[in-house]
């Protein structure tokens, strides 16, 4: 990952203790993404997808919006019944965000960071065990959601892996398979030319 200015930055991968900045770049929209995710959960809040742009010509996504998922607020209705428990109160107003746009270089570039949250953090332990303060917190699902943030996180990268080592296999036998189809191909054209010298004969 690099910013604006061309200068190396970490990547995404090692970035957990980045925090965003006008002008950072990603390769694709699905690396600031899994970036402002990761930051989301160590900071202490979740990140919820929110507005894009397509372009006109093509259709595809060239600007993205990501939030805190305390972003806005919620829209009042009217109970169906006076017995059921009100919904926790999950939205907040909280402008916290990050705004990301496809630039002509096919790299997303961070053009707005707001980084102050109206409401409490609550970060995730590093050994991803919840502590007596998540405990105490009034909404303890948003906690779970982090935890389980956290733990797909790491499945990803795992499945990352996984998939460049697949990847390598499949290479290493498409390279011997081309190697066994030459070799056959030398033999054919061998035995094809001692069978014209021996018709001659």
């Amino acid at each position: 990952m690099q910013n604006s200015n061309g200068k190396e930055s970490v990547t995404v991968e090692g970035s957990s203790d980045e925090e965003p900045y006008v002008g950072m770049e990603f390769e694709s929209e699905e690396a600031a993404k899994v970036f402002y995710d990761a930051y989301a959960t160590r900071v202490g809040f979740i990140m919820r997808v929110d507005a894009f742009r397509r372009s006109m010509r093509d259709g595809k996504v060239v600007w993205r919006r990501l939030v805190c998922n305390k972003e806005g607020f919620r829209k009042l209705r009217p109970r169906r019944s006076e017995n059921r428990k009100p919904r926790a109160i999950t939205r907040e107003g909280c402008k916290a965000m990050i705004v990301v746009k496809k630039e002509k270089s096919g790299k997303w570039v961070v053009t707005r960071f707001v980084k102050e949250h109206n409401h409490q953090l609550v970060p995730i332990p590093t050994n991803g065990r919840r502590s007596m303060l998540l405990s105490q917190t009034p909404d303890e699902k948003d906690v779970k959601i982090r935890e389980l943030t956290a733990e797909l996180q790491r499945e990803r990268k795992r499945s990352a892996a996984f998939q460049e080592q697949l990847d390598m296999v499949l290479r290493e036998m498409e390279e011997h398979s081309n190697h066994l189809s030459r070799s056959i191909n030398d033999i054919v054209q061998t035995l094809e030319v001692n069978h014209h010298v021996l018709v001659r004969k």
